[in-house]
């Protein structure tokens, strides 16, 4: 069983960040065909699935389509977005029972300059409508913990809204901060996507990959996890092979099993900015 299997419904996104490189992949929509195909198939491996690999998943127009499939199956759902949709989507939201939570990169606003206290604003609102679904809201985009100046005017909104005292102060001591019943804050320091080109980083490290998650993209290609923005280490295609057959190759043991021992095997994770984020972390923990 993994802990959480990402299906990327989409790869487009109606956002140009920074900080989220733009794949090179075809720009599509799973079809509801297809990811009905994809959850019968991946249904006895794990509890939850997370709607999104790359792509803004509220774009997809069959959203209450897919969450009722999740349904059927049993399964819940994580969302990351960025929340510009949010209000939009509530009512499918909302009369879902396979959302379990979702996640709100409210640090893609310190790269829109179009999205300002409106959009905090809408957000704040949309998650007060919400009902009993775990909201986290991302502050992804730090130095280090202590030094938050990139999000004072953010800080500054929720700190308005919620009423929280002090609050800019608390998050450079906490990461994790719950400002209400079922509303966090979830900080962390800004990372660098994996990208073959790029030159390694990082020689040896154990990765969560193939262990606790997988990662399927819009068009079935299964890959180790949900940083492989391109589908650089294919296992194969899950609309073509059973997961069975994919998690039983020769390839994906060798991954799992060098992982285990803290050997990187591929090229592209050894330029993972996630990978050695969370190796100075264990470090630091040690």
């Amino acid at each position: 069983m993994f802990k959480k299997i990402y299906i990327e419904i989409t790869n487009i996104c109606n956002l140009k960040c920074k900080f989220c490189p733009e794949t090179t992949r075809t720009k599509q929509f799973m079809s509801v065909e297809d990811f009905e195909e994809v959850v019968r198939k991946i249904a006895k491996f794990t509890n939850l699935v997370c709607l999104h690999v790359k792509g803004e998943p509220l774009l997809h127009s069959n959203l209450e389509e897919l969450l009722k499939i999740l349904e059927k199956y049993n399964l819940k759902a994580n969302i990351t977005t960025n929340g510009t949709l949010l209000k939009d989507k509530l009512d499918i939201i909302n009369n879902s029972k396979s959302v379990r939570q979702i996640n709100i990169s409210l640090h893609s606003s310190t790269q829109n300059e179009l999205f300002g206290k409106q959009y905090l604003k809408d957000i704040f609102e949309s998650v007060e409508k919400l009902e009993n679904i775990i909201i986290s809201y991302r502050l992804w985009n730090l130095k280090t913990i202590k030094e938050n100046d990139i999000n004072c005017k953010i800080i500054q909104e929720i700190s308005d809204y919620y009423n929280i005292e002090n609050l800019r102060e608390k998050l450079t001591r906490n990461e994790f901060l719950k400002i209400r019943d079922n509303i966090f804050i979830n900080q962390d320091t800004e990372f660098t996507w994996p990208n073959i080109e790029n030159e390694p980083i990082i020689e040896n490290g154990r990765c969560l990959a193939l262990k606790e998650q997988i990662g399927i993209l819009v068009d079935g290609t299964v890959v180790p996890c949900c940083l492989d923005n391109n589908g650089d280490i294919p296992l194969g295609n899950i609309l073509e092979e059973t997961m069975e057959d994919i998690l039983n190759k020769n390839k994906t043991n060798e991954i799992k099993r060098n992982f285990e021992n803290q050997i990187i095997t591929c090229n592209l994770c050894k330029t993972c900015g996630f990978l050695k984020r969370l190796e100075e972390k264990r470090n630091k923990g040690a």
